[in-house]
């Protein structure tokens, strides 16, 4: 994808070079391996020192300070460190991983060396979504081409340290992407969150300190080390608080969709008119999702916002996956709702009541709504059930349903109260049981009420 004229390419930079995944052009063409070659002759707290003084932060949705993570890694631990990039990338509405995995694996693989420098670890793992086929590919091709060069392996590049990596395959669950479920599937087991503390930085995959990034996190590294932190910072707002360049992945009803790299603080409104044209012919913009689907809904007069995490932190919503899903006026608020209920209903690992059931419940109840069969009564029930899932399990996926939603029965309540019958009172939604559970609950009333 060639680059707009508004974007500052550093981690997209060289994208749309021919055959930019290969060794040879990211050596040769794209500068390759400068960054990982001076981070093998740096001390580790220095990488970590000027990682911190850059403001990168965690890109995958978190949005913590890089460094500082890297610093929780305890130094004597004696056992092993592992660095894990999170490339499962399952928000709805975020692509931007998957292209850098496409057309820049190697971007990847030496961000994973400057950092696995850092935190003394000579163990890491790539773990990719199974279905991003392309890019499980490129990264495994690019990962032999860097052992055959002696980037990876023993004693890499006579340096005297010692890095090997692994492309571990994900099944497609979305709870995955958070870091403990992916460290718990990593292991081979059931991929569900783990209670913190211990945080992965003492205690993470196979019980030893281990460090979870995200791709886009990685993958600007490099560049970090080669040009200094105060040029990355300079990139975004100038401010540790909003450093550098950020991909923003745009989809929905807008006229350029696609990935665009911009300083960290572009307004969304720039974002959706300037680089990417503005709404369809005839239509007007609604709202928008700015960080994905797990990120409360901002109405169209609320674009003029800072693209960057406090930005959107005060305005009660979140940068996230920096995944722009927009929405114009054709669309039905409660029918988006209702799906982006179904979707966290079914990703739910089942671990944490609140979650299990309450995303179910919540999309059950949004489904008789958009059919017309609900009331005003279960609007509310609807937050209510929101209410109680938010805040109260051990990851946060039951925000993830609970925060969108209620930001959209909040800022559209006239559109779900538009569909509902006029009756006061309203149905109880039942959940279809088998025969099996039927037979079993019928024996529980008998013994209960015997005649």
């Amino acid at each position: 994808m060639a680059a707009h004229p508004l974007e500052n390419r550093v981690l997209l930079s060289g994208i749309e070079t021919p055959k930019s995944w290969t060794l040879d052009v990211y050596e040769k063409q794209l500068g390759g391996y400068e960054g990982a070659r001076k981070a093998l002759k740096m001390e580790p707290d220095a990488i970590i020192t000027d990682v911190k003084n850059s403001g990168l932060r965690g890109l995958g949705g978190a949005g913590f300070p890089t460094g500082v993570k890297w610093s929780f890694i305890p130094k004597n631990s004696g056992k092993p460190v592992y660095l894990v990039c999170n490339a499962d990338e399952g928000e709805p509405g975020t692509f931007k991983d998957r292209q850098i995995m496409e057309h820049l694996p190697h971007r990847i693989i030496e961000g994973m060396i400057c950092a696995a420098s850092a935190i003394r670890s000579e163990t890491g793992y790539i773990y990719i979504r199974c279905e991003l086929r392309l890019a499980i590919e490129r990264m495994r091709e690019a990962i032999e081409e860097a052992y055959k060069a002696g980037y990876l392996g023993k004693n890499i590049l006579g340096s005297g340290r010692n890095f090997d990596l692994t492309v571990h395959l994900g099944a497609g669950a979305y709870i995955c992407g958070e870091e403990t479920a992916l460290i718990e599937s990593l292991e081979g087991d059931r991929g569900q969150p783990r209670l913190k503390p211990p945080f992965p930085a003492v205690s993470g995959a196979f019980g030893c300190p281990t460090v979870v990034n995200n791709v886009a996190t990685l993958g600007n590294v490099p560049a970090i080390l080669l040009n200094g932190a105060e040029w990355f910072m300079k990139l975004g707002q100038n401010t540790a608080r909003a450093a550098g360049t950020f991909v923003y992945s745009v989809s929905g009803d807008v006229q350029r969709p696609g990935y665009y790299e911009l300083p960290l603080g572009t307004t969304l409104a720039s974002i959706v008119n300037d680089v990417c044209g503005g709404p369809l012919p005839g239509r007007k913009f609604k709202a928008a999702y700015p960080g994905g689907s797990s990120s409360p809904l901002l109405t169209a007069e609320e674009f003029d916002v800072k693209m960057d995490f406090d930005s959107l932190g005060a305005k009660g919503t979140m940068l996230g996956s920096g995944a722009v899903i927009v929405l114009d006026d054709r669309r039905s608020i409660p029918e988006i709702c209702m799906r982006t209920a179904r979707f966290y209903a079914h990703e739910s690992c089942g671990q944490c009541v609140p979650c299990r059931e309450g995303t179910k419940w919540t999309y059950l109840i949004l489904k008789r709504l958009v059919k017309g069969e609900a009331t005003k009564k279960d609007i509310d029930q609807v937050v209510d059930a929101c209410n109680n899932m938010a805040g109260k399990t051990i990851c946060v996926l039951s925000d993830a349903c609970a925060m969108p939603v209620t930001s959209m029965i909040k800022k559209f309540r006239a559109e779900f109260e538009a569909v509902v019958r006029p009756d006061s009172e309203s149905q109880p939604v039942l959940p279809k049981v088998s025969g099996q559970m039927a037979a079993l609950m019928a024996t529980i009333r008998e013994r209960k009420n015997p005649s």
